[in-house]
């Protein structure tokens, strides 16, 4: 079962949660943060965007990859319109936009999904979303009379909190940027396109508001950044990532993919940042973590201080293709968020 609410009115939202005291609660944690949470690290340096160019790939069936500045960004197209999940940063939106009008020709943008709220991954919402025009029937038409509104923007509650509790921080995103739309639960399905799509929620991974989008008939998985082939993934302490959440979710995507004959192709998989992947590339970046996980484990088992497991170096084997001594996630970083989270007992293997 899924539950959908309408955020379209900010102001309302507001109210809503000044209501049931969530607003407060957002505030004290912001200002307190919660035992095993971390503050996060400084955001990414940003590349000259009048640089960058957007390059399409069709995956499978209805749906492309676009890469560009940021998360890779998937677009369904078919009869009914487009739908788009992620938006990578702002300065990107007219690139993406343009790419997407080659694939697409004039067919509106219906649907835009957040798998997350990373600037890298919402920075053109709010262009996709004015862009685009959301699809009305009978009296909902009476909802945005004047087509203002545009596409629908969803993504999991927690998404919408975390915005809420940073606003007034330097990491807030604008209002216009927010999703119009959220669901509850662990999932929320959509038939568009002459296809299932399923909104997937994994608590607790590279943050707690995590979607993966799964279409069904074309066989496509657009995972977020719960899983990235370029380099350890990066768990987001502060806004409830955790290891063992990162384990989960990649398990997870194994349950739905299936390979063809040789254990090549079958489902893709899109992941956050990176190439196109299949079942065998997703199994090998799962045992790796999972080994590093193990390790970390046991040398905190031992008594071993933080300090102490660094100069084991448990990441050596897989330092040289995933590992990173400068930049917004090194090597160091992921190896105290894992150290964090089996102390915490958010990372021990379930």
């Amino acid at each position: 079962m899924h539950h959908i609410q309408s955020v379209s009115i900010r102001t309302a939202v507001r109210l809503s949660l000044a209501a049931t005291g969530l607003a407060l609660c957002a505030a004290a944690l912001g200002a307190q943060p919660a035992r095993g949470r971390q503050a996060p690290p400084a955001a990414p340096a940003q590349p000259d965007f009048s640089q960058v160019q957007v390059r399409a790939t069709h995956v499978q069936g209805n749906v492309y990859m676009l890469e560009g500045a940021g998360g890779n960004v998937t677009v369904q197209v078919g009869e009914q319109g487009v739908l788009v999940v992620d938006t990578q940063f702002a300065p990107m939106a007219d690139k993406l936009l343009a790419e997407i009008r080659k694939l697409a020709g004039d067919k509106p943008i219906r649907f835009v999904i957040d798998t997350h709220g990373h600037p890298d991954h919402v920075g053109g919402n709010e262009r996709m979303r004015r862009s685009g025009a959301a699809v009305f029937g009978g009296n909902v038409r009476n909802d945005d009379p004047r087509g203002e509104q545009g596409a629908v923007v969803i993504a999991h509650e927690n998404v919408q909190f975390a915005m809420i509790k940073a606003e007034g921080t330097p990491q807030a995103t604008p209002d216009a940027n927010w999703p119009t739309e959220t669901y509850t639960g662990d999932q929320y399905d959509l038939f568009f396109n002459d296809e299932a799509v399923q909104l997937l929620h994994q608590p607790s991974a590279h943050t707690d508001g995590d979607t993966m989008v799964f279409f069904r008939k074309s066989d496509v998985l657009s995972t977020g950044d719960v899983f990235v082939t370029t380099g350890y993934p990066f768990i987001d302490r502060a806004n409830g990532g955790t290891i063992q959440g990162i384990v989960n979710a990649l398990n997870r995507i194994l349950d739905i993919t299936v390979p063809r004959d040789k254990q090549e192709g079958g489902t893709m998989v899109i992941p956050g940042h990176g190439r196109i992947c299949d079942e065998g590339d997703v199994v090998e970046y799962r045992d790796m973590i999972t080994i590093i996980r193990d390790r970390i484990a046991a040398m905190a088992a031992k008594g071993m201080t933080l300090e102490q497991v660094k100069a084991a170096r448990p990441t050596r084997d897989y330092d040289g293709r995933y590992g990173a001594t400068s930049g917004f996630w090194t090597t160091d970083m992921f190896v105290e968020a894992v150290y964090a989270g089996v102390r915490d007992g958010a990372g021990a293997a379930k």
